[in-house]
């Protein structure tokens, strides 16, 4: 797998239900991790992303966990 932002990436059905999912669940997401760890971010540098497949009786599940070391806002 390759990182990075190619162009017309964003036009690719799966990199665009990732976008997709971000701009609805982000802020939640966001008010979610400010509730269990306080003031900061999710770092994207020191991270780790692990896919997985469920079974699921109406098809196959995708797993997609976000493992980012938590930085806290430093005023």
């Amino acid at each position: 797998p390759s990182r990075g932002i190619e162009p017309g990436s964003a036009s690719d059905p799966t990199i665009y239900r990732f976008h997709e999912a971000l701009a609805v669940y982000g802020p939640a997401l966001k008010e979610l991790i400010h509730e269990e760890f306080g003031d900061g971010i999710m770092s994207a540098i020191n991270f780790k992303v692990d896919i997985a497949r469920r079974e699921h009786p109406d098809g196959d599940r995708v797993v997609v966990t976000f493992d980012g070391k938590f930085l806290d806002y430093r005023w």
